[in-house]
């Protein structure tokens, strides 16, 4: 390392007691303390049902729920609270996007243009809205190292692109897409984009207002924040044309027997009862993030990709999916070995006490573009350590020889 390395597993209960080697932080990451207790201070508390008790809890439970709305706005720098809605996931935010606003703009012959890297939550969507409006769905393919050459997106993004949907960074290669370009054409085009933030929220600054994204979403559960609250950024006037994604409880203003007139921003979008306590927990868990800081973040991430990476590439038999540069990774490095299917790869190294993923990883529209039918995938935060990484080599040196290839024996 070339840098004073912190260990920050002390932070983190599940790991401080345990020898696990945790590498599927793209997954879903580990929480530390300062989350776990803000989400248990709330139902110790402040628990009630926000926006509905005109008593001292429930009010209590309302604030709180509404600072972390203000804390999620300052971490996207979003213009106003108003554009901030919490859903219970990325995958929610962007069906939000798709039903509210895309069937209600789009036409026979109009295009939503995607990438081929895209998670399987940022494309299904767009084919159900391709599908009820006669829209046409237009891939951009990606080379071999995952790039998206700029030929590529202005061959297909054209006058009639009206959306477009893509992830900052891939779940599979890490690699970090040129969603500045694809909104800058875009917008000269009259369309608008949603950036699937699920796997860049954790690693990097986002600014929201700087980015030009019409739509934003991520998962509190990859940042440390619980399982179950999500984050849907879009701009003000968007928002207020659409219709509601949700009818019910709290989402209203008035209700007759022949209708009803909707909330104002952001709560014509969050009917029902919240999950305060999630979104409680996640303010808490970008206060610690910032703590630390994304230089830190970055630093660490990459130190520890790039001894991965090099470990990796010294393995016989071991081959990264991607780009050959381990700074281009962002933490995540998928893989295959010679003659060794992914889950029997995860399960050896598992034995181990080394957690990766196994499977397609919810991209396969990817893995059959790269001529890949699967692969094990190892993500890295900044909360692993070198030694971790080692494990992690140790156990994937002895993947072939433990599945009998005689070359290893």
């Amino acid at each position: 390392m070339s840098f004073e390395f912190v260990n920050y597993k002390k932070d983190f209960p599940l790991l401080a007691n345990s020898d696990v080697a945790y590498l599927d932080s793209a997954a879903t990451a580990q929480r530390p303390t300062a989350v776990l207790d803000a989400e248990r201070d709330f139902y110790e508390r402040a628990n009630a049902n926000p926006l509905r008790g005109l008593y001292a809890l429930g009010m209590e439970a309302t604030d709180r729920y509404e600072v972390a709305r203000e804390r999620v706005r300052r971490f996207l720098n979003a213009a106003s609270d108003a554009e901030i809605i919490f859903t219970r996931n990325t995958t929610e935010s962007i069906n939000l996007v798709a039903y509210s606003y895309a069937l209600n703009h789009l036409r026979p012959g109009d295009e939503i243009v995607v990438s081929i890297l895209e998670h399987h939550s940022n494309l299904l969507p767009w084919q159900m809205a391709a599908r009820m409006t006669g829209a046409k769905l237009v891939y951009l393919d990606c080379e071999p190292d995952g790039s998206l050459p700029e030929q590529t997106l202005r061959s297909a993004i054209g006058p009639r692109t009206k959306i477009a949907a893509i992830g900052q960074v891939s779940n599979v290669l890490g690699c970090v897409n040129p969603v500045e370009q694809v909104i800058d054409l875009v917008h000269r085009n009259g369309g608008v984009v949603l950036v699937d933030a699920a796997q860049s929220a954790p690693h990097m600054k986002i600014d929201v207002q700087a980015l030009g994204a019409d739509f934003l979403a991520f998962s509190g559960h990859k940042l440390m924040a619980p399982m179950g609250i999500g984050v849907l950024y879009g701009r003000r006037e968007l928002l207020e044309e659409m219709p509601p994604f949700l009818t019910g409880g709290e989402m209203i203003d008035s209700v007759t027997r022949e209708s009803a007139v909707y909330a104002e921003l952001p709560h014509k979008f969050e009917a029902g009862t919240v999950n305060a306590g999630g979104a409680a927990a996640l303010a808490a868990a970008l206060d610690y993030l910032e703590s630390i800081g994304f230089d830190r973040v970055h630093a660490q991430e990459q130190a520890l990709t790039r001894r991965a990476f090099e470990g990796m590439s010294a393995i016989p038999g071991v081959h990264i999916l991607g780009s050959q540069d381990p700074d281009r990774h962002c933490g995540i490095l998928s893989f295959t070995v010679d003659g060794v299917h992914p889950h029997d790869i995860a399960s050896i190294l598992d034995a181990a006490h080394v957690d990766v993923r196994a499977g397609h990883h919810c991209a396969q529209p990817l893995l059959q573009h790269l001529g890949v039918r699967s692969c094990a995938r190892a993500s890295l935060a900044f909360y692993n350590t070198p030694e971790d990484v080692d494990r992690f080599l140790a156990a994937l040196r002895g993947v072939r020889k433990e599945m009998g290839y005689a070359d290893v024996l």
